[in-house]
């Protein structure tokens, strides 16, 4: 009996040492920029809320977290979903007044031309972990970082412009 203990408490350790570290896993903020002419409604980040952001906006507002690792790792990804509003000022321009059941009904057609997204993004890698930021770009292409640098600083992975215009047509991915 001793010995077929040992030999499993043997088994048990040799097959531990081959599983992978607990990844520490740390909630961060999340935050959008927006580099397009549509609206931004309704984005996550592993079904974890980001803030809604207007046409070429973006920064400077926060939603509370994401749980990401501490340290990144190759192959990290993050789901994002988010609605997109392609004519996100048309309402300004409607003839029916604010708020009237005709207007209610326009904007309820104008919600039906939202589109709906989910992708797997790769993050960019971090040395520290900081602020998730999604960038939204033209044809709907989302790219990732979660370090401490900001954006448009030395250091931050991505130099997006603040507009970009979506080339017609939009590249099949």
């Amino acid at each position: 009996m001793t010995c077929m203990r040992t030999w499993g408490l043997s088994v048990f350790g040799v097959l531990c040492g081959c599983m992978p570290a607990q990844t520490t896993l740390i909630g961060t903020p999340i935050e959008g920029y927006n580099h397009t002419a549509a609206a931004i409604h309704h984005f996550s980040v592993n079904r974890n809320g980001g803030p809604d952001i207007g046409p070429y906006g973006g920064g400077g507002k926060q939603n509370c977290c994401v749980a990401m690792p501490a340290q990144w790792r190759p192959g990290l990804k993050v789901l994002v979903e988010w609605e997109k509003d392609p004519a996100p000022h048309a309402y300004g321009r409607w003839p029916e007044q604010r708020h009237t059941d005709e207007w209610r009904a326009r904007m309820n057609a104008h919600r039906a031309g939202y589109s709906r997204h989910r992708v797997w993004a790769e993050v960019a890698s971090y040395e520290r972990l900081g602020v998730v930021d999604v960038h939204f770009l033209p044809c709907d292409q989302v790219a990732v970082s979660a370090g401490v640098m900001l954006p448009g600083k030395p250091g931050y992975p991505f130099g997006f412009p603040s507009r970009m215009e979506a080339p017609s047509p939009c590249p099949v991915h």
